[in-house]
């Protein structure tokens, strides 16, 4: 699995105009899923999200995490994280995988988060989402299991 984290001030996530998931201070957390990926996999990814340090202490250090400051996820699919651009200019989707392995392994993703007591908002799986963020940093990191 693969995670571009994003630290927020702000996101939100729409669908057909419709707010399906906002967040104020925390992380967003585009998630792709690749065709051996595992629920072993989704929960080590959850696990690094919900300790990786990058919220700064009183002292400005990248030195807590959103559990230390108690902030929020915003979990959004993203199948395109394991686009490969080495050939053309066209995008192959060929490691991406199909929607029966990587919905139910994103939701555990998001169900893992959630058992570790973290507010998790999420977008809608398979839907054309529009998302918005205010990064703060700015702040962005690629996480992979």
């Amino acid at each position: 699995m693969r995670a571009v984290v994003q630290r927020v001030s702000e996101a939100s996530v729409t669908v057909d105009g419709q707010v399906a998931g906002e967040i104020g201070k925390g992380l967003l957390v585009l998630v792709g899923v690749t065709q051996d990926d595992t629920a072993e996999r989704a929960k080590l990814l959850a696990g690094k999200v919900a300790g990786l340090r990058i919220f700064e202490d009183s002292d400005g250090k990248m030195n807590e995490s959103v559990m230390d400051i108690s902030g929020q996820v915003l979990a959004i699919s993203q199948f395109t994280l394991y686009a490969d651009t080495r050939k053309g200019r066209r995008p192959s989707f060929h490691e991406c995988a199909p929607p029966e392995i990587s919905e139910p392994l994103y939701e555990k993703f998001v169900s893992y988060l959630g058992e570790m007591g973290l507010p998790v908002e999420t977008g809608i799986f398979g839907a054309r989402m529009r998302v918005r963020l205010a990064n703060e940093g700015p702040v962005t990191l690629i996480l992979q299991t």
